[in-house]
């Protein structure tokens, strides 16, 4: 039997990288002795209230169909909470609620871009990104951030890979791996670029809440026409699992994005929004708490691993994650974390998977216990010195 050439497209690249990680989990669950630090879940509880909120809505009955695009409420605590971080004049009608980030990207993509034209992603990039975008028929276009300028976009490259055909551009910030933040000047080129060439931006803003003050810079005032801005609950209140992520765009793509949604999910579980909202609630608080548990954990890998001559460790700017430059070791980012995880058990993530110039790299998430901290540094630090 034949499949549609859809399946080719979503198969993504740099899957493979997470095969040591499925190893690892697989290991875990039968007791073995392994640590892993290869997936962003941070190691912190969802926090109470939203728990409590949850519950209570579930006992209550809360089990039905819920509008589309989310509640009104939620979505105006949302508009309110994206007013505040990026000054931009937005309303419920600007927000979508969907089923986490991945999914908004997925459905932004869908409606900004076709079959011959073409999107650009700036590196390092997430490994779902390129199935994400080109699942449309568009054709993705990388655009690189040297290692060598500390993984800060090139903008001269930037421009030089526009054509006629692109539609938009698209990034994360704080970026996932390196963890570093579009600054101001660095937006205003891209947000010249957009204009001049009538293209959208789709931020992925899922960190944010973990940056400095629990904001990062913003295009969504100054093209709020042009901009769409993604984020979630996942990394700031420790809360994966609930697939709560919503899009804040014009509101005539939130109504192409909620079609989208008809014939897809056709909303999504009334508990889940209530948490939601209690969550949206209390965002100060909990990204807070969120932010000094990162840093504490950050700060403890980079003393942990200081000294180290055969690696480097890159300190973040914001997130959960640290890129560590492996290339004294002699191995690529594939080979290290392979032969770690044979070696010594720890499971982390090839940067090779996020692009090229983060092929020389492993990414490793400190958002965990200190005790398995101070475990996979040991493990980390024996395994690196093997190599001198």
């Amino acid at each position: 039997m034949k499949y549609s050439t859809l399946v080719e497209r979503v198969a993504g690249e740099g899957a493979d990288a997470w095969n040591t990680h499925y190893a690892a989990s697989a290991a875990k669950e039968r007791g073995e002795d392994v640590v892993i630090l290869s997936i962003g879940d941070p190691d912190i509880d969802t926090p109470r209230p939203v728990v409590d909120r949850a519950i209570e809505c579930l006992e209550s009955g809360d089990t039905h169909y819920t509008p589309i695009a989310g509640r009104e409420r939620l979505r105006e605590a949302i508009a309110q909470r994206h007013r505040e971080r990026s000054g931009q004049n937005a309303e419920a009608a600007n927000v979508m609620f969907c089923s986490g980030a991945q999914n908004a990207l997925f459905s932004a993509s869908m409606c900004l871009a076709g079959p011959g034209d073409e999107v650009i992603a700036l590196e390092p990039l997430y490994p779902t990104y390129p199935a994400t975008l080109q699942v449309t028929g568009a054709r993705m276009v990388r655009v690189r951030a040297p290692a060598e300028s500390g993984f800060r976009v090139d903008l001269a490259g930037l421009e030089s890979a526009i054509s006629p055909r692109t539609r938009a551009i698209f990034f994360a910030t704080p970026n996932n791996p390196s963890g570093v933040i579009v600054h101001e000047e660095e937006l205003a080129v891209i947000g010249e670029l957009a204009r001049r060439h009538s293209l959208w931006v789709v931020t992925d803003e899922v960190y944010a809440g973990l940056a400095p003050g629990g904001r990062v810079p913003s295009l969504a005032a100054r093209l709020p026409e042009q901009t769409v801005t993604v984020a979630s609950l996942s990394k700031t209140h420790a809360m994966p699992g609930w697939r709560a992520g919503w899009m804040v765009g014009p509101k005539e793509l939130i109504e192409h994005v909620e079609g989208l949604g008809l014939a897809m999910l056709y909303g999504l579980p009334g508990f889940i929004q209530e948490a939601a909202l209690t969550a949206v609630g209390m965002a100060a608080k909990a990204e807070q708490q969120t932010r000094d548990f990162c840093a504490r954990r950050r700060d403890f890998v980079l003393a942990a691993l200081a000294g180290v001559p055969q690696i480097r460790c890159l300190a973040p700017e914001a997130g959960m994650f640290m890129l560590i430059d492996v290339r004294g070791c002699g191995l690529s980012g594939h080979e290290f974390m392979s032969e770690l995880y044979r070696e010594e058990r720890v499971s982390i993530l090839d940067g090779g998977a996020f692009g090229r110039d983060t092929a020389d790299f492993v990414r490793l998430c400190f958002a965990t216990d200190e005790a398995t901290l101070r475990e996979a540094c040991v493990r980390i630090r024996r395994f690196a010195q093997r190599r001198h």
